[in-house]
């Protein structure tokens, strides 16, 4: 057993409409200050002007970036103010990324790349890994409104296992066109603002927002620190796209984990930050799960949005600051917007702020896809549990499927273990062929692809149990449901939009669409961050997941003809369209056998980047008795940085073995690696690679593995063992 250790919160910011800072916001929350009011971002018609809760704080928007940067970079500055230190990695929860730019810029008819550099969701996370200096992991989450929330569990996730001993973790979000028309149409926006538990509550008021942290591990409170992150829970409904679960079954299950997972008793809460959006369903399904998990010893609890609003990937931080404070000064802050409370739902909020002492608070964040998150929040001199030393763990793998523009799996490994392209898309037809045409009539490019690998793999694996997890990576999310949101809406003047585009836009929308095939109710994961998003959801999972864990892990990207070259400057240089994926089945331990995948290198780049990616692969003697082949990534727009990083590793390695372009055979887009993974443990039990694939002879693996590397911003490698 480990020492107890306390992972401190030593540095925090926050940027919400009651204020940047604590203090502002603390001076808020006494005062029952309602930051709703009419939006004065964008112009909206009159018949369409909802109450939102936008930031009135100027903001230094330079470089070109969009407003959710600079509201990241702000909260960010806030927490890593006093400290001389560097992150050793970040974590970002976000859902909408540089929306609230390329919107703009579609809108224009704007047609060069290079004017949405800063479009992705993962631009965020780098955008302050440059600004801070950080150089290791870097981690975007997009699970829809848990995001902020999902963001501070990993970043507590890889200080407990070693992966880290200080993150920059939060989460944020700017209110945009294509949110708040998306909300429109779906009805969900309340014209009288947010009343959360209020009997005549009828739907949220959007909000923007950013709140970050910088956590630590130390044995005893660093200075200047005032609370402490004490556990964490993830779960999925599997139940709905958007609806929760009607009586709370994912939402009990999250903050059961995190009780848990602190190491403390329900007892021992002392104040529930509600997810309380104001919505009939959501406040209902939370109730409900509240009442199962208290009984009738229910904490006191209150929902801030009727202050915030809804602030979407945000949420979950804004919301953990505002816990903070809680434990820090001793406010109960009040349920706001509600005059006349739903007596149906059992619960009784806090109307009015109150000052107590709290020692421990539990926040609650629940998003569309299913996506759950709770996490707890402790005082300083809350000794944490002894618990067993951790590690992360790796995937040993039961089924495996791609999609690549020569087809399944053994029709693209056929090919390319020949050296022959696989470059190219599929139809949607042949994506979803062996799928239930019934139940994908509503669904576009990438959420077929998701269903067809997930589908495919499991039945690769046997057939048998169902994955409980989920781990999902995709650089750009569903675009055909992007384009077509934002088509119909320019078109009609700000007038229309289609409400199914939009919940089936966010980026999490896939892998909700898996969790409900296979009713799984674990974690839930999105990870999007660009050329390197398969990569993080990979090590993510080694992360979350469970000893002896089934899980389903995989990447997928689609091609779109307008909005691709537009957002991966490599489609843009590439001369073949393509797209696709890659899907694993495994059990998740530290003790593995047969096929393995393990992530082992994720680094931003530098000029040495040989002698780093040797460092991070803890190889003592010769790369050579552990490797027979090398399958590389290199994205076409950092071609030269990409090739210099590789030659430089090979001079450092001493590698002598095959050395494989993947993207040369895949084409270029984001979730090729994916792909790459799935070839490499094909090729792994094949036990050599053929003389079409090396050039110049076939040479067997023995009993070798194979690195899978990624070159350009970031260097990464990921080991295949069998």
């Amino acid at each position: 057993m480990m020492a107890s250790e306390g992972i401190f919160i030593t540095g925090s910011g926050i940027l919400n409409p009651l204020g940047r800072g604590h203090l502002s916001t603390l001076r808020s929350l006494k005062n029952s200050v309602r930051g709703i009011r009419n939006i004065n971002l964008f112009e909206v018609a009159a018949d369409q002007l909802m109450p939102v809760a936008n930031i009135d704080t100027p903001l230094k928007i330079e470089d070109g970036i969009p407003r959710t940067h600079a509201l990241a970079l702000a909260a960010a500055q806030d927490a890593m103010e006093g400290h001389r230190c560097t992150p050793d990695a970040i974590v970002i929860g976000v859902t909408t990324g540089g929306m609230s730019k390329s919107e703009v810029l579609l809108n224009s008819g704007v047609k060069s790349p290079k004017e949405f550099a800063y479009h992705g969701t993962g631009t965020v996370a780098t955008y302050l890994a440059k600004h801070f200096s950080c150089h290791g992991p870097v981690f975007t989450i997009s699970t829809a409104c848990s995001s902020g929330t999902v963001a501070i569990k990993i970043a507590l996730e890889l200080i407990r296992q070693g992966k880290a001993n200080r993150v920059l973790a939060g989460g944020v979000d700017a209110l945009c066109w294509f949110t708040y028309f998306g909300f429109l149409s779906l009805q969900l926006l309340d014209p009288k603002g947010a009343r959360p538990l209020d009997r005549d509550r009828a739907g949220i008021s959007l909000g923007e927002g950013a709140a970050m942290f910088l956590i630590e591990r130390a044995k005893n409170p660093p200075p200047g620190s005032v609370t402490q992150v004490l556990g964490g829970g993830i779960s999925c409904d599997a139940y709905h796209p958007t609806a929760p679960h009607p009586t709370g079954d994912g939402a009990l299950k999250a903050m059961r984990d995190a009780i848990a997972d602190a190491g403390i008793d329900a007892a021992d809460i002392g104040y529930v930050n509600l997810h309380g959006t104001a919505t009939m369903d959501n406040d209902a399904s939370e109730a409900m799960a509240l009442k199962r998990l208290f009984g009738d010893r229910i904490p006191p609890l209150s929902s801030t949005k009727g202050m915030t609003g809804h602030s979407l990937g945000a949420a979950g931080a804004v919301e953990f600051a505002i816990c903070s404070l809680s434990v820090s000064e001793g406010i109960i802050p009040g349920n706001i917007g509600c005059m006349n409370l739903d007596s149906s739902l059992g619960i009784l909020p806090v109307l009015k702020p109150e000052s107590r002492p709290v020692k421990i608070a539990m926040s609650n964040s629940f998003g569309f896809g299913g996506n759950n998150a709770s996490v707890i929040i402790g005082s300083v001199d809350v000794r944490p549990p002894d618990r067993p030393e951790a590690h992360p763990r790796s995937l040993q793998v039961t089924g495996l499927a791609c999609l690549t523009g020569a087809g399944d799996m053994d029709a693209s490994f056929q090919k390319f273990s020949q050296g022959i392209s696989i470059a190219g898309t599929l139809n949607n037809e042949e994506i979803s062929k062996d799928l239930s045409q019934r139940y994908v009539r509503r669904l576009k490019r990438i959420s077929r692809m998701a269903l067809a690998l997930a589908t495919a793999a499991h039945k690769n694996a046997g057939g048998g149990g169902k994955p409980s997890s989920i781990y999902f990576g995709t650089g750009w999310g569903p675009l055909s449901e992007t384009y077509d949101f934002l088509t119909k809406l320019f078109e009609s003047d700000m007038r229309f939009a289609s409400p199914t585009d939009f919940i089936n836009s966010v980026h999490n929308a896939p892998a909700g669409q898996v969790a409900m095939e296979f009713k799984s109710t674990g974690a839930n994961m999105t990870a999007s961050g660009g050329d390197y998003s398969f990569e993080q959801a990979l090590w993510i999972s080694s992360l979350l997941a469970s000893e002896k864990e089934a899980l389903l892990l995989f990447g997928a990207d689609e091609m779109h003809k307008e909005l691709s070259p537009l957002f991966d400057p490599s489609v843009a240089l590439d001369t073949t369209p393509s797209d696709g994926g890659g899907a694993i089945m495994a059990i998740a331990t530290t003790k593995p056998s047969g096929p393995t995948v393990t992530p082992l290198v994720y680094v931003m780049a530098l000029k040495d980047a040989g002698w780093t990616i040797m460092n991070d692969l803890n190889i003592s003697d010769d790369i050579n008795a552990h490797y027979g082949a090398i399958f590389y990534g290199i994205p076409l727009a950092y071609e030269e940085m990409a090739r210099n990083q590789l030659t430089n590793f090979l001079s450092h390695s001493g590698f002598r073995g095959p050395v494989i372009d993947y993207r040369k055979y895949t084409g270029q887009y984001a979730a090729s690696s994916a792909v790459a993974v799935v070839l490499a443990i094909k090729t792994i039990e094949k036990g050599f690679l053929s003389a079409g694939l090396t050039g110049t002879g076939e040479v067997s693996l023995g009993k070798n593995g194979i690195l899978v590397m990624g070159f350009g911003p970031y260097c990464t490698a990921i080991g295949i063992h069998n």
